[in-house]
C-alpha cells in the first residue's frame, strides 16, 4: 500500500470515527450525568485518557511537549473541551436532546464562516453553500417541531449557553489547524485533553458540583457511559477528529455534526424501537445529499495569506 493509499484509508477510519462514535455521544452524556455532575463527569473523561496517552508516550521514547505546544493545547482544550463540549454536556440538564441536535449542527456553517473571514481560508463556493443549508433543513425534519420543545419546560438560559458551544467549538477547531503542537499527532491529542480536562475540572470545582457529587449515588448506567465516553468518545473519537482536521478542508470535517444525528435515529430505532416516520426518511436523504455535495465540491483557486507569504490553494474541499 502507497503512503497515498494508506493515508486516504486512514480518513476514511477517522470520518468512520467521529461519523458513528459522536453519533452515539448525546444519548451516552444524558446517562453519564444523570448521577454524575456535568463538569466534573466532563473532566474525568478527557483528563484520564489524555493522562494514559501522555504516559504510554513518554514510556516509548516521545519528546516532551514544548512550553510553546502547552499553551497552544491550554487554548485549545479551552475552546474545544470547555467552551465546545463542557457546555453542551451541561446544557443537556436543561434542553431536550432535540434541540442540542439542531444547535450542534450549526458547526459546519460555523466553520466556513470563521475559516473564510477570520482566518482568510477558503471561501466557500455555491456547492458548499446548498449543501450547508440542505443539511440544516435536514437537521430540523429530523429533529421535528415536538422534539425542540420537549417535555420539560423551556429552560431559556440553557438554550443561551448551549449556543455558545458551536461557536466556541469551530474556533478551537480552526485554531488548532494551525497552532505550534508537537508532531506527533496522538501528543497533540494528549496535552489537548490533558490541559482542557484540567480546566473542566477547575470548572466543575468552582462551580460547587464537588459538594453535589454523591459516590454512594453514582449508578453502574452512568459509570459505564462516561467509560464510554473517555474510551471511544474522547480517546478514539477526538484522535480522529484532531487528525482530520490537520488532513482535510474544515468545513468537509464539519460534516460529522450532519450525520451524527442521523446515527442517533437510526440507534433510537434499532435499540429502542422507535418509530421511523417518512419525514425521517426524507430528513435522511436531505442529510445523506448535504454530505455528498460539501464533499465532493469541485476545487477552484484561490489566494490565503500563509506565514506573510501569498500561495495558492485549492477552493474546495479536496483533502
Amino acid at each position: 500500500m502507497t503512503a497515498e493509499k494508506k493515508k486516504q484509508f486512514t480518513i476514511v477510519l477517522a470520518f468512520a470515527a467521529i461519523y458513528i462514535i459522536w453519533g452515539t455521544t448525546y444519548l451516552a452524556i444524558r446517562l453519564a450525568i444523570e448521577t454524575i455532575p456535568p463538569f466534573l463527569m466532563a473532566a474525568t473523561r478527557f483528563l484520564l485518557p489524555g493522562l494514559f496517552l501522555f504516559a504510554l508516550l513518554r514510556l516509548r521514547g516521545e519528546a516532551t511537549p514544548r512550553r510553546l505546544h502547552w499553551r497552544s493545547a491550554l487554548i485549545i482544550g479551552g475552546l474545544l473541551m470547555v467552551g465546545g463540549n463542557g457546555l453542551i454536556t451541561w446544557s443537556e440538564q436543561r434542553v431536550p436532546t432535540g434541540t442540542a441536535s439542531l444547535v450542534i449542527a450549526t458547526v459546519p456553517l460555523w466553520i466556513t464562516l470563521f475559516d473564510w473571514l477570520v482566518f482568510k481560508g477558503i471561501r466557500p463556493g455555491k456547492q458548499v453553500i446548498l449543501g450547508l443549508f440542505l443539511g440544516l433543513i435536514g437537521i430540523v425534519l429530523l429533529v421535528g417541531p415536538g422534539q425542540l420543545r420537549g417535555t420539560d419546560d423551556f429552560n431559556l438560559f440553557g438554550l443561551l449557553i448551549l449556543l455558545l458551544a458551536p461557536v466556541l467549538w469551530s474556533m478551537g477547531s480552526l485554531y488548532s489547524r494551525g497552532a505550534p503542537l508537537p508532531e506527533n499527532h496522538f501528543m497533540s491529542t494528549a496535552i489537548e485533553m490533558i490541559c482542557g480536562g484540567a480546566m473542566l475540572l477547575l470548572v466543575g470545582l468552582a462551580g460547587g458540583e464537588a459538594g453535589r457529587l454523591e459516590l454512594g449515588a453514582v449508578s453502574r448506567q452512568s459509570l459505564a457511559a462516561m467509560a464510554y465516553l473517555a474510551i471511544f468518545g474522547s480517546l478514539i473519537a477526538f484522535s480522529a477528529y484532531i487528525y482530520l482536521l490537520k488532513n482535510v478542508q474544515p468545513t468537509k470535517v464539519a460534516t460529522y455534526s450532519y450525520v451524527n444525528p442521523v446515527i442517533a435515529v437510526f440507534l433510537g430505532w434499532q435499540v429502542l424501537d422507535e418509530v421511523v416516520t417518512p419525514t425521517t426518511i426524507g430528513a435522511v436523504v436531505a442529510i445523506v445529499l448535504a454530505v455528498v455535495l460539501i464533499t465532493t465540491a469541485r476545487p477552484g483557486r484561490g489566494v490565503v495569506e500563509t506565514g506573510g507569504t501569498a500561495v495558492a490553494e485549492q477552493e474546495g474541499l479536496g483533502v
